[in-house]
């Protein structure tokens, strides 16, 4: 999965995503300027690639790449603090946030958003902070479980981040190697409980955290036999899609060049790897794969969206108000 450098495909990006090693792409703030601009894009896109699984993050809060023309979305930490006070309405309302997030990505024929954060919030860590659900597995389940919920019935997939838990470590994985001290035993007692349970109710896909949890394993998540093998696929029985996150960030740097990076993470476990906000690194690594011919993965094909549909309009307007009312309290 690759990234596009603005706002419209250039002749080199078309001739690139026509290549069968790339199976995704992710799109960014820069490559979003307006609704009918974002229509044109995702239209030359799919005339080259109608099967292509084209990608955003968009959680809400402070990781929301399109804004202008789409509704401006909580961070999930809202949501948090309204489970404190009544669990059962503030896990219906993170079910609207995510039927309204995924519907209106659908409506551009983006096949998925890189949510729900199921990071624990020790307080610790500045780069997850207030995108986590709250501090305990059970409120970050429940409420990213509602997520999951309404993406599923605007027909998308869910993926669950970063695995098996970002939410420790104050380094942030994009600038350097975040290193968990903890022992597996804690670890699994309360930041694998989120992943664990939303895996036993469909959860999607995953992304691997670039973080280094020492007593467990000597590698980074997403390069680690023991967690994306030993733990995700056998213990947990996960047979979802495993997104590596991004190669090109510092997190990454551990495992050697592209290629080695991108080598690294297949052989751990990872069905696709991204690099984005690096063409040359991009290149690099598509290169490597149209060199060994490696096939791609027989899970990615679940992670397409289903047709949009026509959504209600009183439900999109009261979903809006809602996403408005949450963004008060923010």
């Amino acid at each position: 999965m690759l990234d596009l450098e603005g706002l419209a495909l250039s002749a080199d990006e078309a001739r690139l995503l026509q290549s069968p090693q790339v199976g995704g792409l992710i799109l960014f703030s820069r490559n979003y300027d307006n609704p009918a601009q974002l229509r044109s894009l995702m239209q030359s896109i799919r005339a080259l690639r109608p099967d292509l699984l084209v990608a955003v993050d968009q959680e809400g809060g402070r990781v929301q790449r399109f804004r202008d023309g789409f509704t401006r979305l909580p961070p999930m930490s809202v949501l948090g603090r309204r489970w404190l006070d009544n669990p059962h309405k503030a896990i219906a309302q993170a079910h609207e946030m995510g039927w309204l997030m995924a519907t209106e990505l659908r409506e551009y024929d983006i096949d998925m958003s890189f949510a729900p954060v199921l990071d624990l919030d020790w307080g610790r860590s500045d780069v997850i902070g207030d995108r986590a659900f709250g501090p305990t597995a059970e409120a970050v389940t429940e409420l990213a479980g509602g997520v999951m919920a309404g993406m599923h019935e605007a027909g998308m997939a869910a993926t669950g981040k970063h695995f098996p838990g970002h939410g420790w470590v104050a380094a942030d994985s994009h600038l350097e190697l975040p290193v968990d001290e903890r022992s597996f035993d804690e670890i699994e007692q309360q930041d694998l409980r989120p992943f664990d349970a939303l895996i036993r109710r469909g959860l999607d896909g995953l992304m691997p955290a670039h973080v280094v949890y020492r007593q467990a394993c000597s590698a980074p998540a997403g390069f680690s036999t023991f967690w994306l093998q030993q733990i995700l696929r056998q213990r947990l029985h996960f047979d979802g899609v495993i997104f590596s996150d991004d190669l090109s960030m510092e997190g990454a740097s551990l495992a050697g060049s592209y290629a080695e990076r991108c080598d690294r993470a297949l052989a751990a476990g990872c069905d696709m790897v991204l690099v984005c906000n690096h063409p040359e690194g991009a290149r690099q690594v598509l290169q490597h794969l149209q060199n060994k011919s490696i096939p791609a993965s027989h899970r990615l094909a679940r992670m397409r969206a289903r047709p949009a549909r026509v959504p209600d309009p009183e439900r999109l307007q009261q979903s809006r108000a809602l996403a408005a009312e949450l963004i008060k309290e923010a």
